[in-house]
């Protein structure tokens, strides 16, 4: 706003400064030529306000002319009264084509303003497009694609969020929602360069997360489905050679390898089909009404390291309306993850808080505030990392959320409704 005042300021004293430097002119040349043929001089000083400031000063400045003109050098002088009748006419064709030829000035100032904002936007979108095909980071090409898009929007700063809950305008590719673009508060980007730029800005983004999650994918499969396919493999190898001799504490042993790995390599499986269905819209809940009681039960039935979880239930719990399957998926992803981040023992708590509160607590290195949003992100840093994320998409399946918590130790909680009563 200021910026625009300060513009306007500008253009008037120059709009005021070109009609005195004509008037000046006119005075000049009035004893060698005509006076009434002299007023066609003061286009210098319209086109100059047109071309630079646009419409909104040429039509002040064409009127302030014809003024000047009559006040100065139509009889009687010093007056705006005229003692021939045809000057009105001179008068009035000179203001028509001062302001014709202000508008034709103005439009080619549009248009050329326009047209080097589209040859900016066309230049940026193709960096973004060159810098993600040679494999640059999304995330760390993040802060340059904001800066760089604030410059084609015309606003002060502008950053690129892909995370979920940033208010902001929105970068749709398709009917999938890959991020925001957050602006500070009070600036209003140009409406044209966001219609035309921000569709085309969210196809590139939702391409370059696709690619990252191809990428990730491919190196979750070649990482962390080698692991246990190679411990099964050397365990059945074990078992097979007829030239190492097993007793029966060793054959227990592979076999016991086998059946973690297995389990493991099920898991991860169950991970990326689930992800899938996620993603697709597929995982359609079909609830029923369960107690917490045998939903903790379920989600630690099985689960590998279940004795080293402590639970809390607080008394009249209420009861929820979900489905089963998916809620147990959500607390086991929720302990496996404690589990494996922390040493010591792993502690439940649920309570009837707005209905009803799960929080799962953990002695490890905890979470800085930075990483509260991007744990829940798929293929996150090195392995699959689907746990958290899936936890997250069927909770929110269902009518709950997931979140976590920064402080001591892990901390992440789970908020379901509380069923709605049965009516008799």
């Amino acid at each position: 706003m200021n910026r625009r005042r300060s513009e306007l300021l500008v253009g008037t004293l120059a709009s005021a400064g070109l009609v005195a430097l004509v008037t000046a002119a006119i005075a000049l040349t009035r004893p060698y030529v005509p006076v009434l043929s002299l007023g066609v001089l003061y286009v210098f000083a319209v086109l100059p306000v047109a071309v630079v400031w646009g419409l909104v000063l040429a039509i002040p400045v064409s009127v302030a002319s014809m003024l000047a003109f009559n006040w100065f050098y139509l009889p009687p002088t010093h007056t705006f009264a005229l003692s021939d009748g045809a000057n009105w006419f001179a008068l009035t064709v000179y203001l028509v084509t001062a302001i014709v030829v202000s508008d034709l000035a103005a439009r080619a100032r549009r248009r050329a303003q326009e047209a080097e904002q589209r040859e900016r936007e066309a230049a940026l979108l193709a960096r973004i497009g060159s810098a993600l095909l040679q494999g640059v980071g999304l995330r760390e090409e993040l802060g340059l694609i904001g800066s760089d898009a604030a410059e084609v929007l015309g606003v002060g700063a502008a950053s690129i969020e892909l995370g979920p809950g940033v208010e902001g305008h929105r970068l749709h590719a398709g009917d999938r929602e890959v991020g925001r673009l957050v602006v500070p508060t009070g600036e209003q980007p140009d409406a044209a360069a966001v219609e035309r730029f921000l569709p085309a800005l969210a196809s590139l983004l939702g391409v370059a997360q696709d690619d990252a999650v191809k990428t990730a994918l491919l190196r979750a499969v070649s990482h962390d489905f080698r692991s246990p396919l190679t411990a099964i493999a050397a365990a059945v190898d074990g078992l097979e050679s007829a030239e190492l001799e097993l007793d029966d504490a060793d054959r227990a042993g592979l076999l016991e390898t086998i059946r973690l790995e297995s389990g493991r390599l099920a898991r991860l499986v169950a991970n990326l089909l689930d992800l899938s269905r996620l993603e697709a819209g597929g995982a359609t809940p079909r609830p029923e009404l369960w107690t917490v009681d045998e939903l903790v039960g379920q989600a630690l039935d099985g689960l590998p390291g279940s004795e080293r979880v402590d639970v809390e239930l607080d008394d009249d719990l209420p009861t929820v309306e979900i489905d089963a399957a998916q809620l147990q998926r959500v607390l086991a992803n929720l302990l496996e993850n404690a589990l494996k981040f922390s040493p010591g023992r792993v502690r439940v708590h649920a309570s009837g808080v707005s209905g009803v509160r799960i929080e799962v607590a953990d002695d490890g290195p905890g979470l800085p505030a930075a990483e509260l949003e991007r744990v829940f992100e798929p293929f996150r840093g090195s392995g699959t990392g689907l746990g958290l994320a899936i936890a997250r998409g069927f909770a929110e399946a269902n009518g709950g959320r997931v979140w976590a918590e920064a402080g001591a130790g892990g901390r992440f909680v789970l908020a379901l409704p509380a069923a709605q009563a049965v009516r008799a």
